[in-house]
């Protein structure tokens, strides 16, 4: 289902950071032209110096706080930090970044007509009461606590999307994106995925937070990918999402630890910490939606995306 038509100009904001270089890399593989915008403030030119010396890529460092100016044909807003180290170093930064961010991409797809999709994000449900989570739920949130400037930013951010669709008709797409990994993380991330693999690789302990029985569901970044293009081309305006996107293979914690010092070898042992506030004890995408109406379905197993990541971390931490 994912388009191959050409000749498409294509804003990715965040598109230095994990999944935004990946979706870079996609779209060019697609014969778009993209242009990709970022502050680096997590992102990293190291993600798309191989990108450059593509004709039809372009770099643009800019913070989507402050409006921006182009013609495109499509944007995908993917600018955010996404995880609690990032994300809580600056919390009103971030909540900036959500809220003002937001309102300058659709302000930019009201001016120029463009198509616009959302990454939004498993957060909106908090701390889940229920579990597969479906689109339907609405969530349990704490509005005030550490992690509300991520999960409220983004809240509003969809509320913001589904207001410029019913005011102005502007075309959405919005996908609530589950935990994912891949090449490109950031090494300095803290979170599960990319702690595990590099304090392994370290030889350092792997600190678990709580007993290690809460859950998560883990999609490889080329399954991910996949699913952003495949809603942002579903053609009815009607279908806007949200539209969840993750794998509903669900795993603990203690198991992904146990997982990584299986395929590295590592002699790290396992400690035990408090759990941080708000931690949520749960985290599964019911993604039935997705299988109906773009045919998605995620491919790649933990067992084979983990090796993959643990040697593009070996490759970055050989080189530091």
């Amino acid at each position: 289902m994912v388009s191959e038509k050409n000749n498409k100009r294509i804003l990715v904001t965040g598109g230095a950071g994990f999944l935004g270089s990946h979706l870079c890399e996609r779209l060019l593989h697609l014969n778009h032209e993209v242009i990709c915008v970022d502050n680096l403030y997590t992102g990293s030119k190291n993600n798309i110096l191989h990108l450059l010396q593509n004709k039809k890529f372009e770099f643009m460092r800019h913070d989507i706080t402050f409006p921006l100016y182009l013609e495109v044909d499509e944007i995908y807003n993917l600018a955010c930090p996404a995880s609690p180290i990032h994300y809580q170093h600056n919390p009103v930064k971030t909540i900036k970044t959500s809220i003002h961010g937001a309102i300058n991409m659709l302000g930019l797809a009201k001016r120029v007509g463009a198509k616009i999709f959302q990454a939004s994000t498993s957060e909106v449900y908090g701390d889940p009461e229920i579990s597969p989570q479906n689109e339907n739920y609405w969530g349990r949130v704490n509005p005030v606590g550490i992690r509300s400037c991520y999960d409220e930013g983004k809240r509003c951010a969809e509320t913001l999307f589904f207001d410029y669709h019913r005011q102005h008709n502007l075309d959405i797409k919005v996908a609530r994106i589950f935990n994912t990994y891949g090449p490109n993380m950031n090494v300095a991330d803290g979170r599960v995925v990319s702690n595990f693999i590099v304090q392994a690789l370290r030889g350092d302990d792997i600190t678990i937070y709580g007993d290690g029985s809460q859950t998560r569901s883990f999609c490889y970044s080329s399954d991910l990918i996949t699913g952003i293009i495949n809603l942002m081309d579903t053609n009815e305006k009607n279908i806007t999402g949200p539209m969840n996107l993750g794998n509903e293979n669900e795993f603990s914690v203690l198991n992904l630890a146990n997982n990584i010092l299986g395929i590295t070898g590592s002699s790290s042992k396992i400690i035990f910490k408090d759990l941080p506030l708000d931690d949520p004890k749960q985290r599964k995408p019911d993604v039935s939606y997705a299988k109906k109406i773009i045919s998605w379905n995620p491919k790649i197993e933990l067992k084979d995306g983990l090796p993959k990541t643990i040697e593009y971390f070996e490759n970055i931490l050989k080189n530091s």
